[in-house]
């Protein structure tokens, strides 16, 4: 009972001070993430739904993407399909044209999407003309009122991001991935501080910035609370959270997912480390939480990613749309 009694305090307590504008040190952060009991876990989600409301009221915001180039990657992402270095038996096709990808944006709006985002295998764009492609499709997709256009194309310039802005570009996605003492890991070919650059270049630009990472690839509990104090270092927008679903062909393919209770506790702990950013929940969301997607809002999420992710398939967006409204809340 004594236990009982000193956890909820605690997590009450550590609530109190994000409610007030303070914020959990790495301590403190590292006590909630490793909480196992169902009690505490489901006392530490209740606790951030209160933080998710208190800062972003019930409004769920709603992204959608295309894989507008796919497969061919010469990167080696131990979790990526993509990669050209794995035999994933994907379907590869280049660069779709500017009519495919605003015909994706137009449905993505009509299932309540705020967020349409333009994205390319690769580890960068080194073709001016492709630059220039991507820059025409997003000043079309500009044109469609109430969706706002994002692009996720790797390793650029700050140059090139610059084009984009002035295309219409409204947000740059790009990933830490994870912490960065497991980065090499995770990524042999580039390095973690060349994308964190890439991040601080995005937001030199004047774009709205979109980082968070992945998790199940086999890293801590502690990755992923220092990722979480990277990205808040960074001041991003908002906070992607992936969860693995393991491909056959890549180099995780054997990994065990995540448990959903696991997964849960995750979002709540970024939220309580990261109270005022969208905190988005992406990829791998179907496989991994299974029957408890609807957790993931009272755990504290404030967006989710519809429809269909790079190279796996999503769920119905009238899914989603009819579970936040049962919920309460409601797509932004």
């Amino acid at each position: 009972m004594n236990r009982e009694k000193n956890t909820s305090g605690f997590i009450a307590e550590a609530c109190d001070t994000v409610l007030n504008g303070g914020t959990i040190n790495r301590r403190q952060a590292q006590r909630l993430i490793s909480m196992q009991e169902q009690p505490d876990i489901m006392l530490l989600i209740a606790h951030a739904n209160r933080l998710r409301h208190h800062y972003c009221e019930t409004d769920i915001s709603m992204c959608s993407i295309v894989n507008a180039r796919s497969g061919k990657c010469t990167e080696d992402c131990a979790f990526c399909a993509q990669s050209s270095r794995f035999d994933t038996n994907i379907k590869t096709h280049p660069m779709l044209e500017t009519n495919d990808i605003l015909r994706c944006a137009r449905r993505s709006k009509k299932y309540g999407a705020r967020y349409f985002s333009i994205v390319t295998s690769g580890k960068g764009i080194t073709d001016a003309r492709e630059l220039q492609h991507i820059c025409e499709a997003i000043n079309k997709i500009s044109s469609v009122e109430g969706l706002k256009p994002c692009a996720s194309l790797g390793i650029v310039t700050k140059e090139q991001l610059v084009q984009l802005r002035d295309a219409g570009l409204k947000r740059y996605h790009h990933n830490l991935e994870t912490a960065e003492r497991f980065f090499p890991s995770v990524c042999t070919t580039h390095s973690f501080s060349r994308r964190a650059e890439t991040i601080h270049e995005a937001k030199e630009a004047g774009l709205e910035v979109c980082a968070g990472g992945i998790f199940g690839l086999g890293e801590t509990p502690e990755d992923r609370i220092e990722m979480a104090y990277e990205l808040k270092a960074i001041d991003v927008d908002s906070v992607p959270l992936n969860f693995l679903n393991p491909i056959p062909g890549t180099a995780l393919e054997h990994m065990t997912q995540l448990p959903p209770i696991e997964i849960v506790k995750t979002v709540a702990v970024y939220r309580f480390l990261l109270p005022q950013k969208e905190i988005r929940i992406c990829g791998g969301r179907e496989v991994n939480l299974r029957t408890l997607q609807p957790l993931i809002y009272i755990a504290g999420a404030s967006g989710i990613m519809a429809g269909n992710y790079l190279t796996t398939a999503g769920r119905n967006a009238s899914v989603d749309i009819q579970e936040i409204a049962d919920l309460g809340l409601c797509v932004q």
